[in-house]
């Protein structure tokens, strides 16, 4: 059991690693048992960084974010009243869901389900996929016990997407779409069972039954997954984006530019924190080459909000307006520029990316993510407090920046030239050895 533990503690960041305790925390102290879940544990078992946690709860999840809330400072993003979940957002930007161990009844295919309580392993018994049924019990009688009722960790090890039970496509169609958005983000193969149940979803018109709730939660979702060049690619060979248009397809799909974008997102790096809302620049491609209507009939069968596409019609003017503060002169140091960059948007700085013609604009963002977010890392929380401010008040956050800004403008010591070395006497032939070259 202490080995799952020490590999969650290794695997995870030390942010994320401290809300597992605080909902270990909160849990004993309402007396609920609570479990992480489906993708953190799927990824963290696969070797893939974990992007959001998720736990599971056999009791009122509910009550247990509103604890959250109230003792550790998290905010409530939004809650799911039918299927008794809610998202997080910790200080320190560690995101979560937090939901209710459920069974799911579906009255017709596509239908919402009906929701009851359930035990943890019911739950994980009724998810979509075997690599994503993993439970890990953060309980103290329990603690670090695997949950693995469906044998995903084999499936892990094989890399293979499962689905569950023989029905799984005819309940929820959406996981079609759903299958190969994993199949792009892991990398896996589609066990020849589950691709023959596809298959026969698809001649049973089951895409035919997806709702328009469904089709836009798939896209937010689609919007999200860092390898979008490849599932796009992915999504357009199994013809899945005629779900959204029909005019999604050939010329008007720009598969170039979600590649450039897939490649824009890889630019930051591993482990350090980058916010960004991804759908207003997926959305932004997405409509790049459709016209008026065609966009606006995307924009309803996928039921997208006027917010959502608001924030992607803004997006443009926002850019620019970025790219005019990093073509200035007044970014002589790395702490100026440090400073546009850590308080721009991340969608803003990504679409700059992907459009910008500016080499100063180009190159000055290579420089905040290859050299400066990493050096900002090497100011730690521990030395930070060393100097005297408590940690979580407003005043570290003001001494932590300041040191960041110092170790970005100090100028790195020269190494002494090493003296030239006296050049050895030539020898004669019969005893010169191979050339070597030396380097320095």
């Amino acid at each position: 059991m202490g080995d799952y533990m020490f590999m969650l503690e290794s695997h995870l960041s030390a942010g994320q690693y401290r809300v597992v305790g605080q909902m270990r925390e909160l849990a004993g102290e309402a007396g609920v048992a609570v479990f992480l879940t489906g993708g953190a544990m799927r990824d963290t078992l696969g070797g893939f960084p974990v992007r959001d946690l998720d736990f599971t709860v056999e009791g009122n999840a509910l009550k247990l974010a509103k604890l959250a809330e109230k003792k550790f400072g998290a905010k409530i993003v939004s809650t799911d009243d039918h299927l008794k979940s809610a998202d997080l957002l910790f200080p320190g930007g560690v995101t979560t869901e937090v939901a209710m161990a459920r069974q799911e009844k579906f009255a017709k295919s596509g239908a919402r389900p009906q929701i009851s309580p359930a035990t943890m392993h019911e739950d994980l018994r009724g998810r979509d996929f075997t690599v994503n049924a993993i439970a890990l019990s953060l309980n103290k009688a329990s603690l670090g016990l695997l949950i693995d009722p469906t044998n995903g960790i084999g499936d892990i090890e094989r890399k293979e997407l499962r689905t569950i039970h023989n029905y799984s496509f005819y309940d929820d169609p959406a996981r079609m779409v759903r299958l190969i958005r994993f199949k792009a983000r892991l990398g896996y193969a589609i066990d020849e069972r589950t691709r023959a149940h596809y298959e026969n979803a698809r001649e049973a018109e089951m895409l035919g039954k997806i709702t328009s709730e469904a089709l836009g939660a798939e896209l937010r979702k689609i919007a999200d997954e860092p390898n979008i060049g490849d599932l796009m690619e992915g999504l357009e060979q199994e013809k899945l984006l005629d779900l959204y248009s029909t005019s999604l397809s050939g010329p008007k799909l720009n598969l170039p530019a979600f590649q450039k974008l897939q490649k824009a997102r890889q630019m930051a790096p591993l482990g350090v924190e980058f916010r960004i809302h991804s759908l207003p620049l997926f959305l932004n491609v997405l409509f790049e080459k459709l016209n008026a209507k065609e966009r606006a009939d995307l924009v309803k069968t996928a039921g997208l909000t006027k917010p959502e596409v608001g924030a992607a019609q803004k997006l443009d003017a926002t850019a620019k307006k970025l790219e005019r503060d990093l073509k200035g002169p007044k970014l002589q140091k790395a702490s100026q520029l440090y400073q546009v960059m850590v308080n721009a948007p991340g969608e803003a700085i990504l679409y700059l990316m992907l459009h910008s013609q500016q080499r100063i604009v180009q190159d000055r963002i290579k420089n905040y993510f290859q050299k400066h977010l990493p050096a900002s890392q090497e100011i730690t929380n521990e030395m930070v407090a060393a100097t005297g401010p408590v940690p979580g008040t407003p005043k570290f956050q003001k001494a932590k920046e300041q040191m960041i800004l110092t170790r970005l403008d100090a100028r790195p010591k020269k190494p002494a030239a090493e003296p030239e070395a006296a050049p050895a006497p030539p020898m004669s032939s019969f005893a010169r050895g191979p050339s070597v070259r030396h380097t320095r």
